[in-house]
C-alpha cells in the first residue's frame, strides 16, 4: 500500500509512519514542522521525529503544509491507497489566542486534503484524528462525584459514547475547528462514497512526544518532573482522562484500513480501566522517579472537561481491538525515553 500521513512528524503521525513502513508499505510523510513555532518553544521538537523518520526504510519525507496546493499535489502524486490525517493545531489555549489560524489549519486544512484525495484517488481510505473536545461542555452535564484524588461519573456512566450530543454547548475554538473537520470527513463518506473513519481521541501519549504546558500534558509532566521544572495545574488536579498508548491507537487505524467497514465514527482512548487524574498521575510519577515537582494551581481553563473517559465498546466490537499497554507500563516507557533524550528538552 501507498500511505500518506499528514502531520507525520508529530506523536501519532510518526508512530503511524514507523508502524506501516515496518510492514512493507510505502509511506509519504507531510509536515510543515511548525509545532515549536506555534507554541513559542525555543528548541526543536518534532524536528527530532523528522530526523528519526529519515532513518527508516520505506519512508519519504516532504516538508509542506496541508493548506498548500503544491505541497499536497507533491505528496499525493499519482494517488495513494490510504490517508492518515493527523496534521493539526493541537492546543486548546492556543486556539483561543489565534482562532483564525486554528481554523485555517484544522478546518480548512482537513477539507483541502479531503478534496485533493477525492479528485485524485477517491478509493483511498481516509482516517481523521478528531478529539473528545468535539463534545465540549456537554460532557460536564453528567453528574459527578468528588473523591479524594479524582472526580468520577456519578450515575453509573462508564464512558462517553458516540451518541453524546455535540452542539448547544461551549467547545473552545479548537473543539469547533476539529469538529468542522470531523463533519467534513463524515460528509465525504456520505455524499462522495469515500471510505472514512473518524477517531475521536481521548488522551494519547507515548515516546517521541514533545509535551508543552498548553498541549501534551502527559509528556509535559514527565519532562517537567525529570528536569525540575514547575508544573501548573489548571483547576484542582482531580480531573480525569483515559490514557491510550500511541501504538495501540495506530493498530486501530490498521484494523479499519483492512476492514470491510465503509464509514464509521469511533471514540477511542484507554477506556474505563486506563484512567488517571492529574493528582494520581503525579503520585505515580513520584513513585517511579522520586521526583516531586513544584505545583502551582490556577483557575480552570474554559470548557475543560472535569472527567472524560471514552466508551470504547463500539471500536472494540467493530474492529476487534482493545488497548494493550496500561498507563503504569506506558508511563515507565515514556520516563525511560525522556531520560535517554534529556539533552533535547
Amino acid at each position: 500500500m501507498r500511505i500518506l500521513i499528514t502531520g507525520g512528524a508529530g506523536l501519532v503521525g510518526s508512530h503511524a509512519a514507523e508502524y506501516f513502513a515496518a510492514r512493507g508499505n510505502e509511506v509519504i510523510v507531510l509536515d510543515n514542522l511548525m509545532r515549536s513555532k506555534l507554541f513559542g518553544y525555543d528548541k526543536e521538537s518534532v524536528e527530532y521525529n523528522w530526523k528519526y523518520l529519515e532513518s527508516l526504510d520505506n519512508v519519504r519525507r516532504i516538508k509542506g503544509d496541508v493548506r498548500e496546493e503544491n505541497d499536497l499535489n507533491q505528496a499525493i502524486g499519482d494517488g495513494v491507497d490510504a490517508v492518515i490525517h493527523t496534521a493539526g493545531q493541537p492546543g486548546v489555549p492556543l486556539s483561543v489566542r489565534i482562532p483564525k489560524e486554528d481554523f485555517s489549519i484544522n478546518a480548512f486544512g482537513t477539507l483541502n486534503v479531503l478534496e485533493h484525495i477525492r479528485q485524485k484517488c477517491p478509493q483511498a481510505v481516509f482516517i481523521y484524528t478528531s478529539t473528545n473536545k468535539v463534545y465540549g461542555e456537554n460532557v460536564d452535564k453528567i453528574p459527578l462525584e468528588e473523591k479524594e484524588t479524582r472526580y468520577s461519573y456519578g450515575n453509573g456512566t462508564d464512558g462517553i459514547s458516540e451518541s453524546m450530543p455535540i452542539d448547544h454547548t461551549g467547545h473552545t475554538p479548537y473543539g469547533v475547528s476539529k469538529y468542522v473537520g470531523d463533519i467534513y470527513v463524515q460528509e465525504y463518506a456520505h455524499i462522495y462514497g469515500m471510505k472514512t473513519a473518524v477517531f475521536r481521541m481521548s488522551c494519547i501519549y507515548g515516546t517521541r512526544q514533545f509535551g508543552f504546558e498548553d498541549q501534551g500534558w502527559v509528556a509535559w509532566f514527565v519532562i517537567a518532573a525529570l528536569h525540575d521544572k514547575p508544573i501548573t495545574i489548571y483547576g484542582d488536579g482531580k480531573q480525569v482522562r483515559d490514557l491510550l498508548w500511541v501504538d495501540d491507537l495506530v493498530k486501530a487505524f490498521d484494523k479499519f484500513i483492512n476492514s470491510s467497514l465503509t464509514h464509521e465514527v469511533f471514540n477511542i482512548g484507554g477506556g474505563n480501566y486506563n484512567t488517571l487524574s492529574l493528582l494520581e498521575f503525579l503520585a505515580l510519577l513520584e513513585k517511579k522517579t522520586g521526583k516531586k515537582p513544584q505545583l502551582e494551581f490556577k483557575d480552570w481553563r474554559p470548557s475543560d472537561q472535569k472527567v472524560y473517559i471514552s466508551d470504547v465498546s463500539k471500536v472494540k466490537k467493530m474492529l476487534d481491538w482493545e488497548p494493550g499497554v496500561n498507563p503504569e507500563e506506558g508511563i515507565q516507557k515514556l520516563i525511560d525515553w525522556v531520560h535517554k533524550n534529556s539533552f533535547k528538552f
